[in-house]
């Protein structure tokens, strides 16, 4: 049985008009957007750069940190390529949304646009650094600092992997 597949989602959408279901993907993304600065606010506003702050021993941290690179510190100064790189990503990953009839692929897209419209908005606001703050140790391996952004990336990213690995057919259109 495929997990939360297509069928299930447009049961729970059914007699909900198109436009409404592009509102809900647009507030997702908002949603999303949201999350991730007001965690950065708080972030800046109450750590110093570079504080560390134990919530779990030896599992997870909160430090403040500014990447001025991609994922995992690569490209370090990137934000020339970075922004319009994100931007035109983000276009053609909305235009796929907003012309799929799958609400799967739909909410896969709407989670890594809104994350990556997060980290956009830090690289504009904060002379192209992202503030990430979420430090977690994985059995004696110190996992890249990450925030919120980074996870709803990755986690809509595994939802589109899943998508095209077990929901999409080739039959299927992915825009119609």
């Amino acid at each position: 049985m495929a997990l939360l597949g297509d069928n299930h989602v447009r049961f729970f959408c059914s007699g909900i008009t198109e436009r409404m279901i592009r509102l809900i993907w647009a507030a997702i993304i908002v949603l999303i957007i949201a999350l991730d600065q007001i965690s950065k606010l708080i972030v800046i506003n109450n750590m110093e750069l570079g504080q560390n702050i134990v919530i779990i021993k030896n599992f997870f941290h909160l430090t403040y940190w500014e990447n001025s690179g991609a994922a995992w510190g690569i490209f370090k100064n990137g934000a020339l390529v970075f922004i319009p790189l994100n931007l035109i990503l983000s276009a053609v990953l909305a235009y796929i949304l907003i012309n799929s009839k799958s609400n799967y692929l739909r909410f896969s897209l709407s989670l890594i646009i809104g994350g990556a419209l997060g980290n956009v908005i830090d690289r504009i606001f904060r002379n192209g650094k992202v503030v990430d703050f979420l430090s977690f140790n994985i059995l004696g391996y110190d996992y890249p600092i990450f925030n919120i952004a980074d996870s709803f990336i990755v986690i809509g990213t595994i939802f589109l992997a899943y998508y095209l690995l077990f929901i999409y057919k080739e039959k299927d259109k992915i825009i119609s």
